[in-house]
């Protein structure tokens, strides 16, 4: 139902009220940062500082992908990028290898597809779904390595 309580039929009308409300709840002020260099306790990361993105390191995450899964904006579906790890691991090490590098991420890597997912309650009412994010597989593969590097970092501060 929309602001005046009137039941929305069309596709494209139910689609702009539920991004209205999840605009509405997920838009924040956000504070001016300040120019951010990777500095830790006095420590600046050095380029060789950074460790490689291996190839053995890419496969093993595209054998971990679960085939249950559904596929983001870029059609990849995860079966296919895990029976071709093996093809794949290579091109996308140096992919990623280039981002980690650079800090440059690929444009299809920033897209999602939301979807919204019912909770609970009047299904007519907007605030009861939650939106969900199908993003690119070879982009959260990268967050992993990403957050491995970070976290094995911490943990040996």
């Amino acid at each position: 139902m929309n602001d005046v309580g009137a039941l929305v039929v069309e596709d494209t009308e139910k689609a702009e009220l539920l991004n209205a409300f999840f605009a509405s709840v997920f838009t924040a002020k956000t504070v001016p940062h300040e120019s951010q260099t990777l500095e830790t306790r006095g420590k600046v990361w050095r380029e060789e500082d950074f460790p490689s993105v291996g190839e053995d390191w890419v496969r093993d995450y595209l054998a971990k992908l679960d085939i249950h899964k559904s596929m983001g904006p870029d059609g990849m579906h995860p079966r296919v990028l895990r029976e071709l790890a093996d093809v794949i691991a290579e091109p996308l090490s140096i992919i990623y290898e280039r981002s980690w590098r650079t800090g440059e991420v690929p444009e299809d890597w920033r897209k999602a597809n939301i979807t919204p997912v019912y909770k609970k309650g009047k299904k007519e009412d907007p605030g009861n779904y939650r939106p969900i994010s199908l993003t690119s597989l070879p982009g959260k593969i990268m967050e992993r390595l990403i957050l491995d590097v970070i976290s094995k970092y911490i943990d040996h501060l």
